[in-house]
């Protein structure tokens, strides 16, 4: 059956994708930004009414990060228009192991609409479209945390996973929870990716306080060094962040993409060269 569905961050990692599939099997797609018409803006909550007006799903993705001040009440108030505007079901974006994201799972739970929750490990694509890119050009990965092992997982898989249990009701009240088939160290996916380009990239382990202070170097605001202060203290200190889930091949049949494939990959779209 043809649904009409927003996709909130339809230009972000997982929301492209989505988008794309859902077109791809003949729904009627509107993605929403600050640049769209109609548009969208997070902090901006006149906003959120036509954005859901005449849709009967959507795909919720916070930006930057759930764990920011903020996403609370903006998820609360969204999904409360939702709600008004007689939307069916949404699904959330969340974050495995973030408790200001659990809090905002209970609200979507609690608001009344029919819901999915889909609980993400961090991004393989972290290293490819975001914000250790820059690194991976540059020869030197140089990141703290090095001895958590963490279960990566792609963002096809993610985008994979939303376009099925957004217009699958089996999945209604559901927490899936995406990450890779393995856990892996910073410093193993390093030499993955070094193997994949075959060309030497260094790792280098940090304190997250040097981290933080490369990224004020850098002229990056405030609120994105104190979330990724956040990402490395909180979310890879709860051992929780480090479990595998065989969630992805529950819902899709088939296994989830291990780093290896990634980096071959992407290395040969020659995003790296």
């Amino acid at each position: 059956m043809k649904q009409n569905i927003l996709v909130i961050g339809g230009n972000g990692k997982t929301g492209s994708r989505v988008a794309e599939n859902l077109k791809q099997s003949g729904h009627n797609v509107r993605v929403v930004g600050r640049k769209t018409n109609p548009n969208f803006n997070w902090e901006d909550i006149d906003t959120y009414s036509s954005a859901l007006k005449n849709m009967d799903r959507a795909y919720i993705v916070y930006y930057p990060d759930l764990a920011m001040p903020g996403s609370r009440d903006a998820i609360t108030i969204l999904t409360e228009k939702a709600l008004e505007a007689g939307l069916e079901k949404v699904v959330l974006l969340s974050g495995k192991g973030e408790t200001e994201a659990e809090a905002c799972e209970d609200i979507v739970a609690n608001s009344g609409l029919n819901y999915t929750l889909v609980r993400a490990s961090w991004f393989n694509q972290n290293f490819s479209e975001g914000a250790f890119l820059e690194f991976v050009l540059n020869g030197v990965v140089a990141l703290p945390r090095s001895e958590v092992k963490i279960p990566f997982v792609d963002t096809d898989d993610i985008a994979d996973v939303v376009s099925k249990v957004i217009v699958d009701d089996a999945y209604n009240g559901q927490t899936i929870t995406v990450t890779g088939p393995q856990k892996r160290t910073f410093k193993e996916v390093v030499s993955i990716m070094s193997e994949a380009i075959d060309k030497h990239i260094q790792f280098v382990p940090i304190s997250i306080d040097e981290f933080k202070e490369g990224m004020r170097k850098a002229g990056l605001p405030d609120s994105y060094i104190w979330l990724f202060g956040y990402l490395f203290k909180e979310v890879l200190g709860n051992p929780d962040n480090q479990e595998v889930s065989n969630d992805v091949a529950e819902v899709l049949g088939r296994p989830a993409k291990d780093f290896e494939t990634f980096a071959k990959e992407t290395a040969a779209t020659g995003i790296w060269s």
